[in-house]
């Protein structure tokens, strides 16, 4: 599951072992913990079960929460684009049950020291400093 800030490409990325609703909200509020709870405030988030306690979300971390319409993946672009990036390190038909929480912080870690055109060659790990100043 990918997460990704917005204004500052900052990635989050948590291994799922069970896709189901509990599951996914109990990493989602793990992901918003600490000084990245302060400045996200909403989440937009693809159609699926997965969200189905929502609520939870909404309430402990004060996320407004939106979902993309059916089969729109251009309406959460940032996060698609980032998932290729995922991909270059974890590609289609990749084992997951292999992959450790210590291989999924590499690759996150990885992702947030790549400074992108977009951050005026920046890196996301910096970025995201420059807003919890």
């Amino acid at each position: 599951m990918t997460c990704v800030e917005r204004s500052t490409r900052y990635t989050m990325i948590r291994k799922l072992d069970v896709h189901d609703s509990a599951t996914t909200v109990d990493k989602l509020i793990e992901m918003f913990t600490g000084k990245i709870r302060n400045i996200t405030k909403t989440l937009t988030w693809d159609q699926g079960v997965e969200l189905a306690q929502v609520d939870r979300l909404s309430i402990e971390r004060g996320l407004a929460v939106y979902f993309c319409d059916p089969h729109s993946p251009w309406q959460r672009p940032t996060n698609e684009n980032t998932n290729g990036l995922v991909r270059d390190f974890l590609p289609k038909g990749s084992d997951f049950s292999t992959l450790t929480d210590k291989g999924v912080q590499h690759i996150q870690d990885l992702l947030n020291g790549r400074p992108r055109k977009v951050l005026n060659w920046y890196t996301p790990e910096e970025k995201i400093q420059e807003l919890f100043k």
